[in-house]
């Protein structure tokens, strides 16, 4: 989860002050993910191959996670993007459980109407509710990570299937990359950030989340990363001065507490 929280505080940072473009960090983040993964694996699976791990549409769903959340940080503090992002991401993996026959009971749904309510809220036009596109893209990197998690709670190798999915995300980059190179805007700082978010809070984090999913349920999935975006809006105002408003605060409270009131009382009786 402090993998998670760095990634928007990362590209937050880099965004910010025009480090690096957001397409930019988008492709050296996954392309340093690759490369990092890759020489891990080899190390670690000398002699073992990559073919039958990892799928197209997992590397999609990587892929367009990226570039949304890239684009995304532009108009959006960390705190804010994060609360959006695994808003949405808890729902995707919500609405997933329900339609493989998971049946809330009562409190679970009032703790669902409380976390929209607080996402409805934050985003609702008026002062201090983040810009539209900013969320709409936000919201729709939620739903890729979403499947994403979902998808590697069937994979067996952590390592060997997010490396896989890592490379296969390459061919993307490098569309992005052609369509995108005239606009591009890159500093060593801006470098830097992107490598980082892509080698250690994405490549090494996403190998650790992998693993963990194995034992958890899509609820636990979704219950453990109700730290992030707390842990992203602490960083966002000690590292980058990002102000808290009462307006984040009180969705942040609606939002995580209306799902941590929902899964508790689903852990309970798993």
């Amino acid at each position: 989860m402090l993998a998670f929280a760095g990634n928007s505080i990362l590209c937050r940072l880099a965004l910010r002050d025009a480090a690096i473009d957001p397409a930019s960090f988008t492709s050296v983040r996954l392309v340093s993910g690759a490369i990092t993964l890759l020489i891990i694996f080899r190390i670690m699976r000398s002699g073992n191959s990559l073919r039958t791990h990892g799928s197209w549409l997992s590397a999609m769903m990587l892929f367009l996670y990226a570039v949304c959340f890239s684009f995304a940080y532009i108009a959006l503090s960390a705190g804010t993007g994060a609360l959006i992002l695994f808003g949405f991401v808890q729902g995707t993996m919500i609405a997933i459980g329900l339609w493989s026959g998971d049946r809330p009971a009562a409190v679970e749904w009032l703790g669902w109407l409380l976390a929209i309510a607080g996402l409805v809220w934050l985003v609702l036009p008026g002062v201090e509710a983040p810009p539209v596109a900013g969320a709409t893209l936000m919201a729709i990197a939620g739903v890729a990570w979403g499947i994403y998690s979902i998808r590697g709670r069937a994979e067996s190798d952590a390592l060997a299937s997010t490396t896989a999915n890592f490379l296969l995300s390459v061919a993307m980059v490098l569309v992005l990359t052609i369509m995108t190179f005239s606009g591009a805007g890159i500093s060593n700082r801006g470098i830097v950030l992107a490598i980082v978010s892509g080698a250690v809070t994405s490549g090494v984090g996403y190998v650790i989340w992998y693993a963990a999913l194995n034992s958890l349920s899509s609820m636990q999935a979704a219950l453990v990363q109700l730290s992030v975006p707390a842990i992203a809006m602490a960083g966002g105002v000690l590292l980058l001065a990002e102000p808290l408003s009462l307006r984040l605060l009180v969705s942040s409270g609606l939002v995580l507490g209306g799902i941590g009131i929902a899964l508790t009382f689903k852990l309970r009786y798993i």
